[in-house]
């Protein structure tokens, strides 16, 4: 080991001892580096040099959720901040990522992976968000309460015409349609999400459509959006609202389902950014409360962040599981690369740095209050 790799190793060390993590250690927390470059390409290009190091194959750790959440409580990422967190912040706060062209790119990136991928990830259900664990024991059960939560959060009432933006595969119509007896309009900008979507749905008064969400124009009893406000970009917050105040009847409700930031304007992680989701961006609640300002009023702001950490874990569960037969589609980098995103956003949400909220939104205030479920 050369003496510029010893001091590296030294400094790592030092800064993973204030998380109670050690290198070579026995605890599931610990790391095991298996290539020494990995010291230079962490403290050269920070998180997005930590997650490619892994991808490689450089280091491992057992327990990646509980790795993430110490090094995130105990805010030692923050002596890791890079040109490259820099520049991922840059770019988002002055261009419009979200707008035009760039608002299909997650849905190419991400979304149009292949379905059986989210099949074997996401369970019973395609449904891709934070699952509602308040009285479930497993993801199936969660997510099913996740859905049956937002219908009653929005009153929902037999005969009522609902839209969805962002409506993933569908499963939020399906379920509204099934149980509730309503109609709907869902929206993406995945065209696999868009074709299993219509599939789903399929004998249902349910319209699935590949739209950009700000050529909406026509009036909906209710409407939710589950999971697509983290694509929807800081300086089109205030438009998005408009946009649902524009489409929503007087007496309706809107249900907002988000991750959401502690403190200031969430910058994209840059591995996060150029892997898994590009253009993407986290809420803060100032940002939120401004931009809806004057179109809506706050019913209810519901807080379960938490949630989304045995969500995540049950996915890294199912994906394990279902490798074995994902593998004649997807390389071992991939694996890595998906275990590193789905291990350490669990960890994210552990160390209670970023929420999950539930915004339930009317138009004028619902006369006598509204009593929003849990």
């Amino acid at each position: 080991m050369s003496h510029d790799t010893a001091s590296l190793k030294a400094r790592a060390q030092g800064l993973l001892e204030q998380a109670g993590i050690s290198i070579n250690g026995q605890r599931p927390t610990d790391l095991t580096v298996h290539d020494e470059r990995t010291y230079a390409r962490v403290f050269a290009h920070g998180s997005l040099g930590l997650g490619e190091a892994y991808m490689d194959g450089w280091w491992d750790c057992p327990d990646l959720p509980g790795f993430m959440a110490r090094v995130l409580s105990s805010h030692v990422d923050e002596s890791l901040r890079t040109l490259d967190t820099l520049l991922a912040h840059l770019k988002a706060r002055f261009i419009n990522l979200q707008r035009g062209d760039h608002a299909w790119d997650v849905g190419r990136q991400h979304y149009d992976l292949g379905n059986d991928l989210f099949e074997a990830m996401l369970g019973k259900r395609l449904v891709y968000s934070c699952g509602y664990w308040a009285e479930a024991w497993n993801l199936d059960d969660a997510q099913e309460a996740k859905l049956d939560l937002i219908c009653r959060k929005l009153q929902l009432q037999p005969g009522q015409r609902i839209l969805d933006i962002g409506c993933g595969w569908g499963e939020a119509l399906k379920f509204a349609a099934e149980r509730y007896g309503v109609s709907g309009v869902g929206i993406t900008i995945s065209k696999e999400q868009a074709e299993y979507a219509r599939e789903l749905c399929r004998g249902l008064p349910i319209e699935i459509r590949l739209q950009d969400y700000h050529e909406l124009d026509e009036r909906f009893d209710a409407i939710l959006s589950v999971g697509m406000f983290e694509h929807v970009g800081g300086k089109n917050y205030r438009p998005w609202f408009e946009v649902a105040r524009r489409c929503l009847r007087p007496d309706g409700l809107v249900l907002l389902h988000c991750i959401g930031s502690n403190g200031a304007p969430g910058r994209p992680d840059p591995w996060i950014e150029k892997y898994i989701f590009p253009n993407s961006m986290i809420p803060s609640m100032a940002q939120m409360a401004s931009a809806l300002e004057n179109l809506f009023v706050v019913e209810d702001w519901h807080n379960f962040g938490t949630d989304y950490d045995r969500t995540l874990v049950a996915w890294l569960a199912n994906f394990e599981a279902a490798w074995p037969q994902l593998a004649g589609r997807y390389d071992e980098r991939f694996r890595r690369m998906w275990h590193y995103y789905i291990g350490c956003s669990a960890g994210v949400f552990r160390s209670r740095r970023d929420q999950l909220w539930q915004l339930t939104l009317s138009p004028h205030g619902v006369p006598g209050g509204l009593r929003v479920p849990r």
